[in-house]
């Protein structure tokens, strides 16, 4: 019996296709069938912030972001939480141009405020030396949009961290 080329031309058709599905059976080709292409990781300023108050076991922080977009002004208690060691709210979504005021409770000791580069803050600002008088204040208008992180030099390893979003 002889062989056509129609059906030479089928055979190495659908060997071809049987050999293309079974290619893609085992993903990245290792033969373990596992994923091993790293995940990336989350990037965007919400991941940003989480990631940072996360890391660093932020005080009161329980995953939400309070929306404060729309206020010219907003009010972040220093020395927040039960033992004074936090910043109320911890996560805030504010707007270009709104000027945050710190105040202070006079609890928990003496604080500041510190935006910092080397924390990944798109910010650099101080609110200097470590107060503990309560009704201090100190403010900071944020003109550009991005992510502020912040902590406390004096409780910086027990949580005392916040973070904002500008946008």
């Amino acid at each position: 019996m002889q062989t056509t080329r129609r059906q030479v031309v089928r055979s190495s058709t659908v060997a071809l296709a049987v050999a293309v599905s079974l290619a893609g059976c085992n993903g990245n080709g290792n033969g373990n069938g596992s994923d091993d292409t790293p995940t990336p990781e989350p990037s965007g300023p919400e991941a940003r912030l989480d990631t940072y108050l996360t890391e660093n076991d932020a005080n009161l922080y329980d995953g939400s972001i309070e929306d404060l977009t729309g206020q010219d002004e907003v009010t972040i208690l220093v020395g927040a939480g039960d033992d004074g060691l936090a910043y109320d709210p911890p996560a805030a979504r504010i707007g270009v141009g709104t000027t945050v005021i710190w105040e202070w409770t006079g609890r928990g000791g003496r604080h500041n405020v510190n935006g910092d580069p080397e924390i990944d803050s798109d910010f650099e600002y101080t609110s200097g030396e470590l107060i503990g008088e309560e009704g201090h204040t100190w403010s900071y208008t944020f003109e550009d949009g991005g992510v502020a992180l912040y902590y406390c030099d004096a409780h910086r390893t027990v949580g005392h961290h916040g973070a904002l979003i500008v946008e």
